[in-house]
């Protein structure tokens, strides 16, 4: 199998991470890639410590596992920082993401880490700004994108368009459409 992007999203319950990871599938399908997202679960409560799962190759992927050695760590909620090892096998080249207020260079020595980029956003202000509640997915998603060049800004917000304008009215929509380009321009890295 040729280089697949391995994705391991931390999160805690209610903040949806695992609508995020399948958007980004399901955005990297429609572009001609394989994919797979899936969540792995502990306790069944909003709050709880979760994990979600995005692969995406221009080739089968045939690993059915959870994603051990990611090359993308995204994490929704900081709290989980004092809480999970987001770190565990994040390969040396790898990017970590992170919603926080913090700059890079903070949370690289709080996760004492010395390779790999880090970057940050303040998902959390995006979306109470945008939405008016603190659900960080979809500024993650354009951050993630601003940090990867995975797929254009353009390509993210006309498939969430197409997505969810069933599920969501206009103005919900257009908020998450804002939150994910406000993301992409704030995102700060080193």
């Amino acid at each position: 199998m040729e280089k697949c992007t391995e994705i391991r999203w931390h999160a805690r319950g209610g903040q949806g991470a695992v609508t995020a990871a399948k958007f980004l599938a399901e955005v990297a399908l429609a572009s001609g890639k394989n994919i797979q997202a899936f969540p792995e679960y502990g306790p069944e409560r909003m709050g709880a410590p979760i994990q979600a799962f995005t692969r995406i190759a221009s080739s089968p992927i045939t690993l059915y596992c959870s994603v051990e050695n990611p090359g993308i760590v995204v994490v929704l909620d900081e709290t989980l920082l004092d809480v999970v090892k987001v770190t565990k096998g994040l390969l040396d080249d790898g990017i970590i993401l992170v919603n926080t207020n913090n700059n890079p260079a903070e949370v690289r020595k709080k996760l004492g880490i010395k390779s790999g980029k880090i970057y940050t956003v303040n998902a959390t202000a995006i979306a109470v700004d945008t939405l008016g509640k603190p659900i960080p997915n979809t500024p993650m998603i354009g951050a993630l994108i601003k940090v990867t060049d995975m797929v254009p800004l353009e390509v993210i917000t006309r498939h969430f368009a197409e997505s969810f304008s069933k599920k969501f009215n206009q103005k919900i929509l257009e908020g998450n459409i804002e939150a994910i380009k406000q993301a992409y321009e704030k995102v700060r890295g080193e």
